[in-house]
C-alpha cells in the first residue's frame, strides 16, 4: 500500500508539473501573439513615414534637421525591430511620436500646408496608426505582465527555470511622450 501511495504521489506531481508547464507555454505564446498584432501596426506606421518625409521635403516650412531626425529615428527603429530590442523600440517610438507631432503642428499653423490633401491624409493615417499602436500595446503589456508574474511565482519559477522560459520586456513609452488628456468645454 505505501508503494502505491508513493507512486501515486509521483504521478500526481508529474501531471501537475505538466499542467504548470503548459500554462507557462500558453502565456509565452500569448505574449508572442500580442506582439505580432502590435508589430503589424508598428510596421504600417513605419511604412507611412517615408511618404510623409517625401511630401514634407516639398515645403520650405519644414526644417531639414527635423526631417533628418525623423529619418534617423526611423532607421534606428528598423534596427531595433530586427534585434527585437523592445526597450529601444519604446524609446524610438516616443521620439517618432514627438517628431510627427511637431510636423502636424507645423501643418496646422501654416495655411498653405493645410490645403495639401495628400499631406493631410498622411498625417491622419499616421495619427490613426499611432492610436492603433496604443490600443495594441495595452494587451501586449498585459500579456507580458501575466507571463512575468507567473514566471516569478513559486512553483512556476521552478518549471520556468528548468525549461528556460524567460520573462518578456514590456513596451514602454517615455513619460513625456504619452498623450495628455484633453478637456473640452
Amino acid at each position: 500500500m505505501p508503494f502505491f501511495l508513493f507512486v501515486s504521489a509521483w504521478v500526481v506531481l508529474f501531471f501537475y508539473c505538466i499542467l504548470l508547464y503548459n500554462n507557462l507555454v500558453r502565456l509565452k505564446y500569448r505574449v508572442r501573439q500580442s506582439w505580432a498584432a502590435l508589430d503589424v501596426a508598428l510596421q504600417q506606421r513605419h511604412d507611412e513615414l517615408p511618404k510623409l518625409l517625401e511630401r514634407c521635403r516639398h515645403y520650405p516650412q519644414f526644417d531639414a534637421q527635423l526631417l533628418n531626425q525623423l529619418t534617423e529615428a526611423r532607421i534606428a527603429l528598423s534596427e531595433a525591430a530586427r534585434a527585437h530590442n523592445v526597450g529601444r523600440i519604446g524609446e524610438l517610438e516616443s521620439q517618432l511620436r514627438s517628431l510627427s507631432s511637431q510636423i502636424a503642428a507645423i501643418c496646422a499653423s501654416d495655411p498653405q500646408l493645410g490645403t495639401d490633401m495628400q499631406l493631410s491624409h498622411l498625417l491622419q493615417r499616421i495619427s490613426a496608426l499611432e492610436n492603433d499602436i496604443a490600443a495594441k500595446r495595452t494587451p501586449y503589456n498585459a500579456a507580458v505582465n501575466d507571463n512575468n508574474l507567473r514566471i516569478a511565482q513559486f512553483p512556476d519559477a521552478l518549471i520556468a527555470n528548468l525549461f528556460g522560459l524567460k520573462s518578456a520586456p514590456p513596451l514602454l513609452f517615455a513619460e513625456a511622450e504619452k498623450p495628455e488628456a484633453r478637456i473640452t468645454q
